[in-house]
């Protein structure tokens, strides 16, 4: 398995879910520069963070103030098998800042990418 800094280069059936995502702009408390495949902030929801890169298909970069679909990888895939589906709302935060809002469309690889790591998940919301 790719380490995880590079798991955005894997093509899209091999990546964890896909989303939507829209770009705050600056005035709105965002991000100043865009953002690039490989981009690795904070999956925020249910109250929690979680780490997970960003791969941009469609286009090369995202400008603030910009929507775009994506792919996610997580570096704990196991710790949201069962708790994402589409629909599910989440923001996109460096630190506690939100520079991004997002919603879940498709669930791709996650249960395999789970079971590839082979932790426990038992851990993950204590």
């Amino acid at each position: 398995m790719l380490p995880l800094e590079e798991r955005w280069k894997l093509p899209p059936e091999e990546q964890d879910i896909e989303v939507t995502l829209y770009y705050l702009t600056r005035e709105e408390g965002g991000r100043k520069k865009p953002a690039f495949s490989g981009y690795r902030p904070q999956f925020h929801y249910s109250g929690r963070d979680w780490d997970a890169v960003h791969s941009y298909p469609d286009v090369e970069f995202v400008q603030p103030g910009q929507s775009a679909r994506a792919y996610l990888s997580f570096l704990s895939p196991e710790c949201h098998v069962g708790r994402l589906q589409p629909g599910t709302e989440f923001l996109v935060r460096e630190g506690q800042r939100v520079v991004a809002r997002g919603v879940v469309t498709r669930i791709l690889n996650l249960e395999e990418s789970a079971k590839r790591i082979g932790r426990d998940p038992a851990g993950c919301w204590d």
